[in-house]
Formats: C-alpha cells, structure tokens, sequence
C-alpha cells in the first residue's frame, strides 16, 4: 500500500521491526480491557502477518501507525470489511477501527488517523458508509466516534456472537454510523 501521510503520522503496512509494540498492544491489560482475550508472542506475530498480507492485497487495512517525525510505531489504525458479523452488521460493511499504546493515548493521533481513513473510504474506495463498534462502556473508543463525526444506531446495538458467556460484560457493543453525505457535510463545514 502507498503509505497515507497526515500532519504529525504515517500509517503504513507492518514491518517486522513492529513485532514487539504490536504484541505489547494485544497483551497490555489496559488496550486489552474491551476485549475477552490477550494474545501471546506467537498468536500476535501470526496476527501481525495476517494483517500485513491482507494490506498487500487489499491496499488498505488496520495499518500501523508510526509518527512521522521519530519513526515510532505507536499501533493501528485502519479498515477493515466486516464478514464475520450477520446478520449484526450487514456483509459488505467497512469497519474503521484502532488500538494504541496507553502511552500515546490522548494525544489526538487516534482522531487524526481516523479522519484520513475516512477519507480514504469516501474519497478512494467510493463507500457509501463506514460503521465501527465498540463494548458498550468502552467510552474512550465511542468519544472517538463521535469526534470523527460518527452517530450512533441504538437499533443496531447487539451481542457480540465472538464474545463468550465467560465474560457477559463484554457481549453488549453499540454501533456508530457515518455516511458518505453526512461525512461530505462535516468536511464542507470544516473548510
């Protein structure tokens, strides 16, 4: 993929040297905390392989994100087609979505990441919406959604089938919306 450039990031497909930050992202309590599992050093090398050939073949996905100035890769953000989730969330939908190292957290990389994937959807790939969900508590993910203008659709709100019984404070997961005409709006206002 050609890399996307914002103000202060690069998001860019995984190399091997984001092997130990992407394994500490997926085993780190904190990042982990909306999640029913922790990954181990193999699962998470799989998982970064997986992701890095679907980004060769796609041209887009849960990209790294490194900041432009020191090289320092900080997690990812990117989207991703949900398939795995009907009848929940219809086949075909775009996921925008992300996971960062508690030590780059509120520094608005998330929102300014996100913001140039959005773009990216519209602009490259001409969808007409792009969804994205969270736990229902998971505050710090749906102030995201919001920021980057995304509503929520209370209708759509479901268990997720992923999800154990094990961990039912887990099942619940709210689901934000944003359109192509409302993202057009928001980029008109913004002008």
């Amino acid at each position: 993929m050609k890399p996307i450039r914002t103000e202060r990031l690069v998001l860019r497909n995984w190399q091997i040297r984001d092997r130990d930050l992407f394994f500490r992202i997926n085993s780190d309590d904190r990042v982990m905390e909306f999640f029913p599992f922790r990954r181990d050093r193999v699962q998470s090398d799989a998982f970064l392989d997986t992701l890095r050939d679907i980004i060769d073949q796609r041209g887009y996905g849960f990209t790294a994100a490194e900041v432009a100035d020191t090289g320092v890769c900080i997690g990812f953000v990117g989207l991703s087609p949900t398939s795995d989730l009907e009848p929940f969330i219809p086949g075909g939908a775009v996921e925008i979505g992300w996971r960062l190292a508690p030590e780059f957290w509120g520094h608005g990389y998330v929102t300014e990441a996100a913001d140039a994937w959005l773009d990216f959807g519209f602009e490259s790939l001409d969808l007409d919406e792009i969804v994205s969900f969270a736990v229902w508590n998971n505050r710090r993910s749906t102030a995201v959604m919001e920021r980057i203008g995304m509503r929520r659709d209370e209708d759509a709100d479901f268990d997720h089938p992923h999800v154990p019984d094990t961990h039912p404070q887990l099942k619940r997961h709210v689901v934000y919306r944003l359109s192509r005409s409302d993202w057009q709006k928001r980029r008109k206002a913004a002008e």
